[in-house]
């Protein structure tokens, strides 16, 4: 049996969780149909994590003339409308991962004749029938209220004139030959997106379950390729960080960027808030302006639910380079989670997960830390 991973429990008790196989491919399968999220978009795409609207299990050629004879096992839409096409294996062998592969790479060819945007519609709804739900209602739930669904189809058909697509081939084993290929069709197949996943399954002697998905075939060469055909350039505000990280992180963590969000701008004109622009960086930066010298950057809040302050930045700036007033600041700072090093100097970016501020008195607490860091600038 492979090596394990350990869960602590409230009881401080540590739990063993060791590897275990799936008992069939249809249990992997339904798995990814359950929780979508299992894809991990966060993994395919940091700057802002994929979402999947699920359009179809075992999706078949919609031309009854085609002569071939299978079926991908899933077929999804991320939100900007890119087809992105799952086929499902447990640990394919030599003989069985060359055929997925040209299987797979003759879907991606062939998309726009297998799948017309009219039989993804189609197949989206039948789905949505299957499961007893409204496609209305989903398609809300997957790209919000305000969203207009005809201008999305739309954005699927270019895509897949475009060429336009992504192949994820999905095991619970991903073997060193099978990621040499992926790396490799994924640095040459520009726009199509390759990638495979490897899903591994730790099972508890008590029944506890773990899945730990994991993105492979994402080379620097790869993503440097296609970062500028596959990326739609952002420019962040207000209304899209807090859509995207209600989205990716939830409501909870949402609102405590936000509450940081409004705390900032109550300290106008002296704070100014910089949103991040393009896709490295989304969220914002709340700064404090200073004459003759570079502002102040007091801290970061990003999309993936982050606190975030440069040691460095303060450390070279007046007050903070002083040793006295550098122990201070460590101290406050400490107090609220964010680690300062012990020298000054030192390049460092500490952060504070959000949800560790879903109590009140330690939101206040961060706010009024920060109160009194700009009080200990402005005394300058």
């Amino acid at each position: 049996m492979a090596g394990g991973i350990y869960l602590i429990q409230d009881d401080d008790r540590l739990v063993e969780m060791m590897e275990q196989p799936y008992d069939s491919e249809d249990q992997l399968q339904d798995l990814l149909v359950t929780y979508p999220n299992l894809i991990a978009g966060d993994q395919i795409d940091r700057a802002t994590a994929r979402r999947w609207l699920l359009i179809s299990r075992e999706a078949a050629p919609s031309d009854e003339e085609t002569a071939v004879q299978w079926s991908l096992d899933h077929l999804f839409l991320d939100q900007n409308a890119v087809p992105t096409l799952v086929d499902v294996r447990r640990t394919p062998n030599a003989e069985l991962r060359q055929k997925v592969l040209g299987q797979s790479i003759d879907y991606a060819a062939n998309a726009l004749v297998y799948w017309p945007v009219d039989s993804i519609i189609s197949l989206f709804e039948a789905n949505c029938r299957d499961r007893g739900r409204d496609p209305e209602q989903i398609f809300e739930e997957f790209l919000g209220a305000d969203a207009n669904e005809d201008r999305f189809w739309q954005k699927v058909k270019t895509n897949l004139q475009a060429g336009k697509v992504r192949l994820v081939f999905v095991a619970d084993e991903i073997s060193a030959e099978m990621r040499r290929v992926v790396e490799f069709l994924n640095e040459q197949m520009d726009p199509v997106e390759v990638l495979a996943l490897e899903i591994k399954q730790y099972v508890s002697e008590d029944g506890l379950k773990t899945l730990v998905p994991r993105v492979i075939g994402q080379t620097a060469e790869a993503q440097q390729k296609k970062s500028s055909a596959t990326r739609e350039r952002r420019r962040w505000d207000e209304s899209s960080f807090f859509a995207e990280i209600k989205a990716r992180r939830g409501a909870d963590e949402a609102q405590m960027a936000r509450a940081i969000y409004l705390w900032a701008k109550s300290q106008e004109p002296e704070v100014q808030i910089q949103w991040g622009t393009g896709d490295a960086y989304g969220g914002f930066a709340a700064q404090l302006p200073q004459k003759g010298r570079k502002p102040y950057q007091l801290f970061t809040v990003d999309i993936a639910g982050r606190m975030e302050i440069s040691a460095d930045n303060y450390g070279s700036q007046p007050p903070f380079n002083a040793e006295h007033n550098w122990l201070e600041l460590r101290s406050k700072l400490s107090a609220i989670g964010l680690s300062l090093p012990i020298e000054p100097g030192e390049r460092r970016s500490p952060s504070l997960a959000l949800f560790t501020l879903q109590d009140e008195s330690a939101l206040k607490q961060v706010m009024e830390t920060f109160d009194w860091v700009i009080e200990q600038i402005q005394t300058l």
